[in-house]
């Protein structure tokens, strides 16, 4: 089940031009139960912060939640970090092209390697952190890039659950669900204390993708994703399979997201320095 191959077919649709990428992000953001999470957080976030801020996307991938992030507040200045040269100078194309490559910018960083202090009023870290081995190294990172009343987000694979979901992530070449993984995922006492670890005094989890949400993942992605490594051609009826399946999965994932789930197969974290 490669994602790649559907990754290439859509960019070339949809990164011919900024109204087409932006229907992509819109797309992301109702097919990726996590981008559910993430963006709740977000929105949280942003009522108890005013003014301007300056936030990091470690790990930026495509830059749908830098796009996102850049619609909440005009005030933000906001830098996105990635290991793919070639997403980066597709981002910073993007960005352009709207208008707003002065607040926001995209760079490369290894995330073990970032040394800055007290910068950063909000990290936010999607489906990065199961693939890199030194974790706590990278969370100390995080810890000293963060301004003193900063704030930590991280989006990760549980090892709660199976991990047969929406874990393709944005800018790895990998050749399945879980391929370059250096770990299955985290539990809550496990991340807790790697942030501790770090330094940081107050955190906060909680499990995403119950199984409602595991549920909406096999039929708004992993079936579709499935039937399009048989043949691109099944793309042609795509619209008609959605238009009878995602109002299910519309509602699964908004039940998963109010809920509270004793285990699921992700993690979504809040990491305070004080």
């Amino acid at each position: 089940m490669k994602y790649d191959p559907i990754k290439k077919s859509l960019g070339k649709v949809f990164n011919k031009n900024p109204f087409l990428r932006k229907i992509f992000y819109k797309m992301l953001d109702l097919l990726l139960l996590r981008a559910w999470y993430v963006k709740k957080e977000l929105r949280d976030w942003k009522r108890n912060s005013k003014g301007k801020k300056t936030i990091l996307d470690a790990g930026s991938g495509f830059g749908q939640y830098v796009y996102f992030m850049s619609t909440l507040d005009k005030l933000w200045n906001i830098k996105g970090v990635d290991v793919k040269e070639e997403q980066i100078a597709d981002c910073n194309n993007f960005f352009t092209k709207i208008n707003e490559n002065e607040r926001v910018k995209f760079g490369f960083a290894d995330l073990t390697k970032i040394n800055e202090k007290k910068t950063y009023d909000l990290i936010l870290c999607v489906d990065v952190m199961e693939h890199i081995e030194e974790d706590v190294l990278v969370f100390k990172n995080y810890y000293s890039a963060l301004k003193d009343d900063g704030m930590l987000l991280v989006s990760t694979p549980s090892n709660m659950g199976n991990h047969d979901h929406e874990h393709e992530h944005s800018h790895d070449e990998q050749a399945s669900f879980v391929d370059e993984h250096v770990r299955d995922g985290y539990d809550i006492e496990d991340m807790t204390e790697k942030l501790k670890k770090a330094g940081f005094k107050r955190i906060e989890a909680k499990y995403s993708y119950g199984k409602p949400g595991q549920l909406a993942w096999k039929l708004s992605m992993k079936f579709p994703i499935i039937i399009l490594n048989v043949s691109q051609i099944f793309f042609i009826l795509l619209p008609l399979y959605y238009s009878i399946v995602y109002p299910w999965a519309f509602i699964l994932n908004y039940i998963d997201l109010k809920g509270n789930h004793e285990k699921g197969g992700g993690l979504v974290v809040r990491a305070w320095k004080k």
